[in-house]
């Protein structure tokens, strides 16, 4: 079972972070040159990214939880205790997200570009976006949970009453 919650998070926490940049990657056919990835393995490090996700990891756990401890108090608890063995089993991998996302920015954008991006990060404003990033990134994931319930209840009462005007006893 803890193998498998190593999974799912781990698909959920690529699935969330990086669906947009690996969209534009599967387009995009040549390997990056090997300047190219060099400085997109200096711009993650220059953006903190796996400072991020490890910030991310608490808030990612707890969105889990209720899907997989569904009320269940002796599973609430287990889930509790196992949070932290978690935590540090994705961190032992991170270099590997590392190297995946280098390689994301390696793919779309230039040399130049990413020490433009590099150049950014480090001004005041730059510094404070990445200051900011994990707290926005959590209040986003905040945000679209809350959203995706509200729209789900909103289409789940829609299609039920769409279902009963063609007759159906729901």
């Amino acid at each position: 079972m803890l193998h498998r919650l190593f999974r799912v998070t781990g698909l959920l926490v690529v699935v969330l972070s990086l669906a947009p940049p690996l969209a534009r990657a599967q387009t995009a056919a040549p390997a990056p040159s090997p300047e190219t990835l060099a400085v997109a393995k200096e711009l993650v490090i220059s953006i903190h990214l796996m400072d991020q996700f490890k910030a991310l990891m608490p808030a990612i756990l707890k969105s889990l939880k209720p899907a997989i401890v569904q009320g269940r108090s002796d599973v609430d608890r287990d889930y509790d205790a196992i949070t932290p063995a978690l935590i540090d089993g994705f961190q032992a991998r991170f270099n590997e997200l590392s190297d995946a996302v280098a390689i994301i920015y390696a793919s779309n954008f230039t040399p130049d570009d990413l020490r433009a991006l590099i150049a950014f990060y480090k001004t005041p404003v730059g510094q404070k976006l990445l200051e900011k990033t994990p707290v926005i990134t959590q209040q986003s994931l905040i945000a679209g949970q809350k959203f995706g319930q509200s729209v789900a209840a909103d289409m789940r009462q829609r299609i039920i009453e769409e279902l009963r005007k063609k007759g159906h006893d729901l």
